[in-house]
């Protein structure tokens, strides 16, 4: 097996300096599940790519509803109802801000990006997809991002199409342009990947999709919470993203669309708020973005995204951003210097995920002993087998950072990994 220490020939990525006001002591008080042990031990949380820990903040924004502001939304005229609506409306505003969306109506609140995807698939995608047509993905792509578009070739016989990668988990964009022809409808890609944390030149990608006249989706999961994401400056066609992946609650996310893309496309789902009347000949439909949001919405959980993002807004994504980045470099010269280590995607752009694997142990394992010293990673194909297949194993232990994480921790991953070599030398 190859060791990091032969395969990291990594280029200098962008120059990213951390603000001298950022301090991650001070950061890491506002999230009090940091403070717990587990298993007798510190808790050192590094699968923030699963689901990022909680700012008091949310907490309290999510508590506060609930304990004085609870009420169903839109239609109800008394003060508690207004009130939830106006904080609702409020968290929409604040989402357009944050990825600077020409107008609120372009943003929809669903359940996470696996929603979001799954809408275009099936308002949009059926649509403008018909029998004969491609849809491209990248061979880096989480599950939520292949299977909602194989469902939708299998309903109308289109044909899925993958981007190649090269070693390092680079996307080959020769070969994507390559791919692109007169029956390609829909590109679909991560901006950032899941399992290897290259940073995807989306800008570049959707540049070239537009050329030929093609949308792009773009699943901004994993990196809306760790880089500045600006889609009017994409100019990406949908961009779909999670609370819970950027410090907001589980259960609510974003699908930005243009909105003349959105005006256009069938409503997803039927049922009460999607609509402005409705006879038992027809139903008129409600404007955007209430015409894709059927059902009582997850109010709190729009609050506490809000609330998520105010305080983004208040480290700074910059910050964030510079920190994550001297973390993922001092991690990956750490590992590099452990025999018996190879690195999973080693692109010049990355975000704060450090993918691994072992010679002779299984990730499971690795990640079973290292839950002993307290230390939380995740193991598995992380919902993106075919990147897996791609490099030939069955999965891969995954340590992936955020804001409040510290050089400290990283040196705890690297002594709960030689614990690892102990047991199985």
């Amino acid at each position: 097996m190859t060791t990091a220490a032969k395969t990291l020939s990594r280029e200098p990525g962008p120059v990213l300096v951390e603000s001298p006001t950022f301090d991650v002591e001070r950061v890491r008080r506002d999230f009090p599940i940091l403070n717990q042990k587990v298993r007798s031990k510190a808790l050192v949380y590094l699968d923030n790519a699963a689901t990022s820990q909680k700012p008091q903040p949310v907490i309290d924004a999510i508590t506060r509803y609930y304990q004085s502001g609870n009420a169903n939304i839109h239609r109800g005229v008394h003060f508690l109802s207004e009130h939830a609506t106006g904080e609702h409306e409020a968290a929409r505003e604040a989402v357009r801000e944050f990825i600077n969306a020409a107008r609120t109506e372009e943003l929809i609140f669903v359940r996470g990006t696996t929603e979001g995807i799954n809408l275009v698939a099936q308002t949009y995608g059926r649509a403008h997809v018909g029998a004969g047509d491609e849809v491209l993905v990248s061979a880096m792509e989480h599950h939520s991002n292949i299977v909602p578009w194989q469902i939708l070739c299998e309903q109308q016989g289109a044909k899925l199409r993958v981007i190649p990668i090269n070693d390092q988990g680079e996307l080959l964009l020769d070969e994507f342009e390559k791919l692109i022809g007169p029956r390609t409808k829909i590109i679909a890609v991560a901006h950032v990947s899941n399992a290897l944390g290259t940073i995807n030149p989306i800008r570049e990608i959707i540049r070239i999709a537009h050329a030929h006249n093609v949308p792009v989706v773009v699943d901004g999961a994993q990196a809306v919470p760790h880089i500045k994401v600006d889609v009017q400056d994409l100019d990406c066609d949908f961009y779909a993203f999670s609370g819970h992946k950027m410090y907001g609650p589980m259960g609510i996310g974003v699908l930005y669309g243009k909105y003349k893309l959105l005006e256009a496309m069938p409503p997803y789902q039927g049922g009460g708020d999607m609509i402005r009347s409705v006879t038992f000949e027809k139903t008129q439909y409600n404007t955007l973005p209430y015409k894709f949001e059927a059902g009582t919405p997850d109010v709190a959980g729009a609050i506490g995204l809000g609330a998520a993002i105010k305080y983004l807004n208040s480290v700074g994504i910059e910050n964030v951003a510079a920190h994550e980045h001297e973390l993922l470099e001092y991690a990956m010269q750490a590992l590099s210097k452990l025999p018996g280590i190879r690195i999973i995607g080693i692109a010049r752009n990355k975000a704060a995920v450090l993918s691994f694997v072992m010679e002779g142990v299984h990730p499971h394992d690795i990640g079973t002993i290292l839950d002993q010293e307290g230390i939380a990673v995740r193991t598995g194909h992380h919902c993106a087998q075919p990147i897996m297949q791609r490099f030939g194993i069955p999965a891969t232990v995954r340590a992936s950072f955020a804001l409040y994480n510290t050089k400290a921790e990283v040196d705890a991953l690297v002594a709960g990994i030689k614990k690892v070599q102990e047991v199985f030398a």
